[in-house]
């Protein structure tokens, strides 16, 4: 249900994997901690005190759940590529260890579960926006790897919308603060991920997937994007306190942030090697939880 990647590597060959591992690397748990993380803060920032820890607890539960069904959703519809990458070779569907109408039937049923949640504890419009999260995740971007390396905007949209899934069950009215938070998950994504897709190119090639890197050969039009998307986070990143939802501190601090990303994915665009794509790619990783920390800390 997002985006963002991780390093899953290859696992050792002497140990078979168990059933539990294979169904964490299945759901990609470590990845929707992130998820479920915009999720409780998407709510956090739109619900008015007191706060409902009950409220917060089942939207995230639902929102994992729905999270946890897309990721084995794509695993499934991306079993042959999947064989063809170093970093996902080792997946259960992949490998054989689970039969691919065992991980279909599975993803569904988290993705029922986690939305009748969601639905029961919540309301119909975090529902309806978790509904949308998983169908553009699972019937639009993953198909769209294999022909267009525009997939990767497409694929931020979903990883952009927990944060509206948590701000929906809050039941607040205020328009314009979800689309801030969608707007800073989006944006964030891109020089995240290209950084990614630049150290695993020439695995994407392998597997005939049409990421930028790939059909970028020189890596030219790949840093400049990364730049590109670097700066348009920097007013993205003000407009939660220019909407009213944090506070000065905040700005100070996102301003800080994003002009110390901006200057990561400068570097690997005037020197594109693999040393600068990681640097990068740790840069944002770092950059998120810390904005997200100053954004709750600051809120209004």
């Amino acid at each position: 249900m997002t985006v963002v990647a991780q390093h899953e590597g290859t696992r050792s060959a002497v140990s078979e994997p168990t059933p539990l591992a294979d169904l964490i690397v299945l759901t990609k748990v470590r990845v929707n901690a992130l998820v479920v993380a915009t999720t409780a803060g998407g709510y956090y920032l739109g619900a008015p005190a007191p706060l409902d820890p009950v409220a917060l607890a089942v939207v995230c539960a639902g929102t994992a759940l729905v999270a946890s069904g897309a990721a084995a959703e794509n695993q499934v519809d991306e079993r042959v590529t999947d064989r063809l990458m170093g970093r996902t070779e080792q997946r259960p569907i992949a490998q054989g260890r689970m039969k691919p109408a065992t991980g279909r039937a599975m993803a569904i049923g988290l993705a029922l579960a986690g939305l009748a949640i969601i639905w029961l504890g919540s309301n119909l419009a975090a529902t309806a926006v978790a509904l949308v999260t998983f169908v553009v995740y699972t019937l639009v971007y993953t198909p769209l790897k294999r022909h267009t390396s525009l997939a990767t905007v497409v694929g931020a949209v979903p990883g952009a919308l927990p944060p509206m899934i948590g701000w929906a069950a809050s039941g607040s009215l205020q328009a314009v603060g979800p689309w801030s938070l969608f707007l800073i998950m989006f944006v964030w994504q891109l020089p995240h991920f290209l950084a990614i897709a630049w150290l695993y190119r020439d695995q994407y090639a392998a597997a005939g997937l049409a990421m930028l890197p790939v059909v970028d050969k020189t890596g030219a039009t790949t840093g400049r994007q990364a730049s590109l998307w670097a700066a348009t986070l920097l007013p993205c990143s003000q407009l939660p306190f220019l909407f009213g939802i944090s506070n000065r501190t905040y700005a100070i601090g996102a301003l800080v942030l994003g002009l110390l990303l901006l200057g990561l994915a400068v570097s690997f665009a005037v020197h594109r090697t693999n040393a600068n794509a990681r640097i990068l790619f740790y840069g944002s990783i770092t950059y998120l939880p810390l904005l997200w920390a100053l954004m709750a800390f600051g809120k209004r």
